[in-house]
C-alpha cells in the first residue's frame, strides 16, 4: 500500500481528484458535451486542455488570496459566471435550432472551443470551491512537506483530468455519429442543463447580494 504522505501517494491522490473533478456533472462538462455535439470531437478535443490555461490563476487565488476576498467580490464572481453560462446556453440553443434532420452544422474551431472552455472554467464557481475546499489543502500540505510532492499531486491531477475530459469528448463524438435525431436531442438537453446551471448560479449571486442589504 502506498503511504498517502509519500510522493507516489500524493500523485495517486492527484489522479483520483483529477478524475473526480472531470467526471462529475457540472456546467463545464455540459458545455464540453454541447460543443462536441455541435462541432464534432476533432474541433472540441482541444477544450480538454482548458483547465491547464484557466486553473493557474484559480489555484493561486484559492490557496493564497481568496480567503481575504470580501463577500461582495465572491458575489460578483457568482453573478458574472451565471451570466456567462446563460450566454453559452443560448449558443447551444441556437445550434439546436439550426440543426437539420439531414445535416450537422459545424461551426467554430479548436482554438475557439479552447478559449470558450477556459472562460467557462474561470467564471464557474466549481473550480474555486474545489480548490478552496478539497484540492487546495492537499496541495498546501504536500508542498509544505516537499515541493516535489506538490508537483506530483498537480501532475497526477491534470493528467487524469485531461485524459478523462478527452474520453468524454470522444464518447459523445461517437454518439454524434449515430444520427442527427440523437444529436439534436442531446444538444437540446445540454442547452437546457446549461441554462439551469446559469439560472441557479445567477440566483445564488443575486440572493447573496440582496441578503447583504
Amino acid at each position: 500500500m502506498i503511504p498517502p504522505s509519500s510522493l507516489a501517494g500524493y500523485a495517486a491522490q492527484g489522479i483520483g481528484y483529477g478524475f473526480a473533478a472531470a467526471a462529475q456533472p457540472g456546467a463545464f462538462q455540459t458545455f464540453v458535451i454541447s460543443q462536441t455535439l455541435t462541432n464534432g470531437w476533432r474541433r472540441t478535443l482541444p477544450a480538454a486542455l482548458a483547465p491547464l490555461i484557466s486553473d493557474g490563476p484559480i489555484v493561486v487565488l484559492m490557496v493564497v488570496i481568496l480567503s481575504r476576498l470580501p463577500e461582495w467580490g465572491r458575489t460578483l464572481l457568482t453573478v458574472g459566471g451565471g451570466l456567462f453560462i446563460l450566454y453559452l446556453a443560448r449558443g447551444a440553443y441556437v445550434a439546436w435550432r439550426r440543426l437539420d434532420e439531414g445535416t450537422i452544422a459545424v461551426a467554430g474551431t479548436g482554438s475557439d472551443s479552447l478559449v470558450k472552455a477556459a472562460m467557462m472554467n474561470l467564471l464557474s464557481p466549481g473550480p474555486y470551491l474545489f480548490w478552496g475546499l478539497v484540492a487546495g489543502p492537499v496541495l498546501v500540505r504536500a508542498w509544505s512537506q516537499n515541493p516535489a510532492s506538490g508537483v506530483a499531486f498537480l501532475v497526477g491531477f491534470y493528467m487524469a483530468m485531461i485524459v478523462t475530459l478527452a474520453g468524454l469528448i470522444l464518447l459523445f463524438g461517437a454518439a454524434r455519429q449515430i444520427g442527427p435525431r440523437v444529436t439534436r436531442a442531446m444538444l437540446g438537453i445540454s442547452a437546457i442543463v446549461l441554462a439551469g446551471f446559469g439560472v441557479v448560479q445567477l440566483w445564488l449571486g443575486i440572493s447573496r447580494w440582496l441578503s447583504r442589504g
